[in-house]
């Protein structure tokens, strides 16, 4: 699992490292929610017109209503199995915007989407929106892919932004630097019949990162995230 400070965490059997190594900054968490409640939808039916014919007229349908559509209620990951029905971030309009608060808004979303990785095993939500030579986010790809094999899961590891701030200024580059202070709560990777794979304590004290993107055909990319 990714872990935002540089220390080092419980020694794991077969997982490279419980966590983003020397990741700080990781832009904002998303928490995990409950689902929004889904909402009735009535569709009336007309009746049909009554036409002159030597057939005997067809009476009008009963107008039909629509039954609610339960919605599966959110669990988060126990010891006991992997968190069932976490929904998706949605990336909120400001973040699409080329601007200050677009990009500190961005920043919380794309973290978010870590989150949201380590509760379903999920990387592609992280992948659309990561160039290729972001180091921090294969780290996280290869993590999502271990702690999930076969029947495992990963449990906590959430990350917080606490706050963010930049100057948008671009590099040389090209990119934009956002400067972060992320909290990364516990974590650990398990697997059926109370199997612990490694565990990684929550950081007591939040960490300085840096996020650096660009802003390409009307849309945020993450190029890189690192410890300051």
């Amino acid at each position: 699992m990714i872990r935002t400070s540089a220390r080092s965490v419980v020694p794991v059997s077969r997982f490279g490292a419980l966590g983003l190594a020397a990741v700080l900054v990781l832009g904002g968490c998303s928490g995990s929610g409950g689902d929004p409640n889904a909402e009735a939808a009535e569709n009336g039916s007309s009746s049909p017109s009554a036409t002159e014919s030597s057939g005997p007229t067809e009476s009008a349908s009963p107008s039909a209503s629509a039954s609610p559509t339960p919605t599966a209620a959110y669990k988060p990951a126990t010891a006991e199995g992997p968190a069932e029905n976490v929904p998706l971030p949605v990336m909120p309009e400001i973040a699409k915007e080329e601007s200050k608060e677009g990009l500190e808004a961005f920043g919380d979303y794309w973290f978010s989407l870590i989150n949201y990785g380590y509760e379903t095993g999920d990387a592609a939500p992280v992948r659309e929106i990561s160039a290729p030579e972001c180091s921090i986010c294969q780290s996280f790809y290869a993590d999502l892919e271990e702690g999930y094999v076969n029947d495992d899961w990963i449990q906590g590891g959430k990350l917080t932004v606490l706050s963010s701030g930049t100057e948008f200024v671009k590099t040389p580059e090209g990119r934009y630097q956002l400067l972060l202070s992320v909290i990364q709560e516990a974590g650990a990777n398990r697997g059926p019949n109370g199997k612990v794979y490694g565990q990684g304590p929550a950081d007591e004290a939040s960490t300085a990162q840096i996020m650096e993107a660009t802003y390409d055909s009307g849309h945020w990319v993450v190029n890189l995230v690192e410890n300051m």
